[in-house]
């Protein structure tokens, strides 16, 4: 039996940009009749147990995605071996996993989540303390980076 895809998103406080991430790309995943293990966490514990942030929820539920029973968690070491894509939202979240990794056979899986977008972005930039246009940003990046993503994924298995 073949083990099943596995994807973890990472941001800061796992409130914002991860959470979102988690939301769109089950939605697409499901869409695209994908089955795929996929999971959200910070790599610092501020919001542990707590709901994604409002504003990042009533951004994505206007565009129809579900963070129904998203709560926030902290990165642990399991999540080096449990997962095949650990996605990194920018570079000091990156910078955290590598150091964080004591397994340098995992740190291969440590990637950037704008990497799939095939954008001039890297980064997915934090809008914890901006406004509504950060939070739209934000989703317009994580939707093309999940369109990419699942791209990726068809063409793995093909």
């Amino acid at each position: 039996m073949t083990k099943k895809t596995s994807v973890l998103f990472v941001c800061l406080g796992n409130i914002c940009r991860s959470p979102t991430a988690e939301a769109v790309f089950r939605h697409k995943a499901l869409e695209a009749g994908l089955d795929i293990d996929i999971d959200s966490v910070g790599t610092h514990g501020y919001h542990i147990g707590s709901p994604p942030d409002k504003r990042s929820r009533a951004t994505g539920e206007q565009r129809g995605y579900s963070f129904d029973g998203l709560k926030c968690r902290r990165l642990d070491d399991e999540d080096f071996v449990k997962f095949d894509y650990i996605l990194a939202m920018d570079s000091s979240n990156y910078d955290n996993l590598l150091k964080l990794c004591e397994d340098d056979e995992a740190k291969h899986k440590i990637r950037y989540f704008l990497d799939f977008a095939q954008g001039d972005e890297k980064e997915v930039p934090d809008p914890y303390y901006g406004g509504k246009q950060g939070f739209e940003l934000v989703l317009d990046l994580i939707e093309k980076a999940s369109d990419g993503l699942i791209k990726h994924l068809q063409s793995q298995s093909t």
